[in-house]
């Protein structure tokens, strides 16, 4: 039945003189499925596919809140309004080919973007950091052009351009709440975490205290690692798993580069960032990366080795943040 509803709904992107010859399953999605879709004329789409067989995160009480800035990516809904503004500011995203919100051709959430067949930044950075380095100045532009554009909310992309109000009274405050969880969900799975945990929440609150108020905020992705950015056959950046986006402190996007991008993240470095929104958010995200992982190993996810190394990665870089 999934080969049928593609089908047609390939058809109905591609054209109606095609026919649906492969699909392939790709690689990446946690929370939907992602399949290329192969035509009998060598046509290629890819598929976005909201599903609730296609997202191994175990369902948590509040991830329908929009309002909560850190509730789950989901949805054709996040997807299109953050892909409306990052092509709007200039930062290359797929190209959409179909949206099906309706049920015309599957009964979940579905889009039909362009394929990039190229390399993500991370394999290209693995294969020739030579060739990597304009694809990472242009990079930098598009996270600078994100910066640039203010909203005097913070939250999801799809909450704040539609005028709705998040959920707190600021950035920190979210992040703190959300950290706290964090902790008790590793706590609760990692005995070294539950050791650590008083000292781990004193830090929390001392350095999350340690951050003045702001009032404006800046467009972020969320989760932007080299994972997260195809080349195209330009050598331009190309964005992708944007649900998340929303507006909120650049330091909570810069602490996550920082992180995946390791070494290479002078390239990517930003003038002006605040130093205590950096060092609190470097701790919320540390735990973040603890629980996150582990609770996806609850479920069924598949590459369990992988997401087990994150976990115990993160969980020695918390455990630092204990030792002060």
């Amino acid at each position: 039945m999934r080969r049928e509803q593609l089908a047609a709904a390939a058809r109905a992107a591609l054209g109606r003189g095609r026919r649906l010859e492969g699909i392939e399953r790709l690689a990446g999605g946690s929370k939907k499925g992602v399949y290329r879709l192969v035509m009998d004329d060598a046509t290629t789409a890819v598929a976005y596919l909201w599903d609730d067989d296609e997202n191994y995160w175990p369902a948590a009480e509040g991830d329908d809140d929009l309002a909560d800035p850190f509730s789950p990516g989901l949805g054709l809904d996040l997807f299109e309004a953050a892909h409306a503004r990052l092509d709007a500011l200039g930062v290359r995203v797929p190209a959409l080919c179909l949206v099906d919100r309706d049920g015309t051709h599957c009964p979940a959430d579905l889009a039909i973007v362009e394929d990039l067949q190229g390399e993500s930044l991370e394999a290209l950075l693995v294969r020739d950091r030579c060739a990597a380095a304009p694809v990472m100045e242009r990079l930098g532009e598009a996270l600078e052009a994100m910066r640039q554009h203010r909203a005097f909310a913070y939250g999801k992309v799809a909450v704040v351009d539609a005028g709705a109000t998040s959920r707190g009274t600021s950035c920190e405050e979210v992040v703190l709440e959300r950290a706290q969880r964090d902790l008790a969900e590793a706590a609760s799975r990692d005995p070294r975490i539950d050791a650590a945990r008083d000292r781990l929440e004193e830090r929390l609150h001392w350095l999350g205290g340690a951050v003045r108020p702001r009032a404006e905020y800046s467009v972020v992705h969320g989760e932007l690692g080299p994972d997260h950015v195809l080349v195209d056959a330009a050598q331009r950046p190309v964005l992708i798993d944007i649900e998340g986006a929303m507006y909120f402190d650049v330091e909570w996007e810069h602490v996550f580069l920082r992180i995946r991008f390791d070494g290479l993240y002078d390239s990517l470095a930003a003038d002006g960032l605040d130093e205590s929104r950096l060092a609190f958010y470097t701790l919320a995200q540390r735990l973040s990366l603890t629980a996150g992982p582990l609770r996806l190993l609850d479920g069924e996810f598949p590459d369990r080795a992988f997401m087990a190394g994150i976990a115990e990665y993160n969980v020695k870089k918390s455990l630092e943040f204990a030792r002060w």
